[in-house]
């Protein structure tokens, strides 16, 4: 059944739960174009806005194959791409037409630039009242930091987050991947579908003004109240826990990594039975996580012990028969090979318009009456912007008048 549902996925796609949902990208570099994606994903039509002369940064970034920009196929995916210069008289006309029909627009300009085009919400919400305005920036539109420039690396950094990462004698450690955008992309999502519930209620769009040092925030769990309640600050600790011990990575016998979790009291009892150290169990201590993590020295020196005398698949079996929690640590390649992620379709193989065939991740969820698809890889710069525009009634002569205007 899961070869049958992930060769479903491959084939021509059903409408999606999001089938008539118009979206406009307007946004760059990574939140509000991954915020777009995932909405595309489920069938939204998406139609990317670019600069002609500027496009997505993204289209840039990181390795290329041929020229060729890899991150973009997997951030540009389900969208027609159109080139327009929102600061020139026709390029805002033409924004104004695309948005009377549209149902959500996304951007991530600083605070107050789509109102210097006139393109602010007043604007807006005149042609479509029922637009979901989704402003995705740094800081949010308002406070003392609105019109600094917002990356996540940022938010990574003022949240907590890298202050609570890395070892407990080493710097505060930032990720090396888009961790608070993508977090902040999944958040807008979610948040541009709440104001399109709430417009089913009240028959008016709104603004979303999301600052992407929140949802970073939001997802580091209970530090704001252990500090308000107990003045505590959460400190680096590697791979452990403050939570729970045995928590870490361990290295076995043939120079592999795994990573074991003891969250729940069961597991960690069946943890160290399964190491041969059944006598910490019976510690007063051992019964709550908070005082197994006080002595994760003496049971990660069990676990690693035990662990180090083992290759990885020994390791993987005899904690799968004890019905502990371990997983080995993958790398980019065991993920491509990995049966689980094989049966789950988490990687999908796609035809590309420049590279042939590509792989890269599948969509974020499975539905089982609505499945969301992956109808085409990243497009090329303005790809569909004669055919978006003749669909709002402009003619050849309108839209050749626009590209010698240079709004296009």
């Amino acid at each position: 059944m899961n070869e049958q549902h992930t060769r479903s996925r491959r084939s021509v796609p059903p409408p999606g739960p999001l089938d008539g949902l118009r979206v406009l990208d307007l946004a760059t570099l990574f939140a509000g174009p991954l915020c777009a994606t995932l909405l595309g994903d489920f069938g939204a039509d998406v139609v990317k806005v670019e600069h002609p002369s500027k496009p997505d940064p993204s289209r840039g970034h990181g390795p290329a194959k041929d020229g060729v920009g890899l991150w973009w196929k997997l951030l540009g995916r389900n969208k027609r791409n159109i080139t327009l210069d929102l600061s020139t008289p026709g390029g805002r006309e033409v924004l104004l037409k695309l948005a009377a029909d549209a149902d959500v627009l996304v951007e991530n300009f600083r605070p107050g630039t789509l109102e210097k085009w006139r393109l602010g919400w007043d604007e807006l919400a005149a042609v479509n009242p029922r637009l979901v305005l989704a402003r995705v920036t740094g800081f949010g539109q308002f406070g003392p930091y609105a019109h600094r420039p917002g990356f996540g690396t940022l938010a990574e950094a003022m949240s907590g987050f890298a202050a609570a990462t890395g070892e407990p004698d080493g710097p505060p450690t930032l990720p090396p991947f888009g961790l608070a955008d993508s977090i902040a992309a999944m958040a807008t999502a979610y948040a541009v579908m709440a104001a399109l519930r709430g417009r089913d209620a009240t028959g008016r769009g709104q603004v979303v003004d999301l600052a992407i040092i929140e949802p970073m925030l939001a997802v580091l769990g209970p530090q704001a109240i252990w500090y308000d309640q107990l003045g505590y600050v959460q400190p680096r600790t590697g791979n452990r826990s403050v939570n729970n011990a045995p928590r870490n990575t361990y290295r076995t016998s043939d120079a592999r990594w795994v990573a074991v979790s003891t969250s729940a009291q069961s597991i960690a009892e069946r943890v160290m039975r399964l190491v041969g150290h059944p006598e910490y169990v019976g510690e007063e201590w051992f019964a709550t996580g908070t005082g197994r993590a006080a002595h994760a020295d003496e049971l990660d020196g069990a676990v690693g012990a035990w662990i180090a005398a083992h290759t990885r698949d020994e390791a993987l079996a005899a904690f799968e028969k004890a019905e502990a929690a371990i997983a080995p640590v993958y790398d980019i390649r065991d993920v491509m090979a990995d049966e689980q992620y094989r049966a789950l379709g988490s990687i999908t193989e796609l035809p590309d318009a420049d590279l042939g065939t590509v792989r890269m991740q599948n969509v974020l969820f499975r539905l089982s009456e609505t499945p969301g698809a992956i109808r085409w890889t990243g497009r090329a710069h303005g790809a569909d912007t004669d055919e978006v525009l003749a669909a709002l009634g402009l003619t050849t002569a309108d839209i050749a008048a626009l590209r010698a205007e240079g709004a296009l």
